[in-house]
């Protein structure tokens, strides 16, 4: 007796151990904040902003899927190392303020990695049991691995002067 409640303690500690790895929800570091790295402001209208960050978009290779007046979704793609993928995907959305726009950008980078699968097939044979047998051949798939809002400050600093830079080219 004293040995199967021994073994239910360790079993209890253990399981416990094994959920205190679990990470805490992200909306616990949740910080709102009237200071905010995903805005810029402007001078310019609505419409004319979201058309500067379309073109900024697509200056660094950005694919533009939709294009709205007041709405420009792109993405890149990245392979920083073989059996690596990585999208960028970038969101501006341009509303009008009381003197210009204000545009709002989020970046969610997705990553995925090449993962081989092997088919097997198996054989049963009544009264004698069955086998498996590994198949031939080999499934190579993209398989997402994690997905993130990027939220350094110094990432939008940069796409946002960009955006300035091409703004302060606009005819008056």
């Amino acid at each position: 007796m004293r040995l199967l409640s021994s073994f239910l303690l360790l079993s209890v500690l253990f399981a416990a151990g094994c959920a205190s790895n679990k990470p805490a929800p992200a909306w616990h570091a949740e910080v709102f904040s009237e200071e905010s790295p995903f805005e810029y402001r402007t001078p310019v209208s609505a419409k004319a902003l979201c058309a500067v960050g379309q073109r900024a978009l697509l200056s660094q290779g950005y694919q533009v899927e939709s294009s709205q007046p007041q709405a420009v979704r792109g993405r890149k793609f990245f392979q920083p190392a073989p059996g690596h993928h990585m999208e960028l995907g970038i969101s501006l959305v341009c509303l009008p303020t009381p003197v210009g726009a204000v545009l709002y950008a989020n970046a969610l980078q997705t990553r995925y990695e090449l993962k081989t699968s092997t088919t097997s097939a198996g054989v049963s044979v009544a009264g004698m049991g069955s086998i498996s047998l590994p198949w031939l051949s080999d499934k190579d798939s993209l398989v997402k691995v994690g997905e993130e809002t990027v939220a350094d400050p110094e990432f939008y600093r940069r796409l946002f002067a960009l955006i300035g830079a091409m703004e302060n080219s606009l005819p008056e």
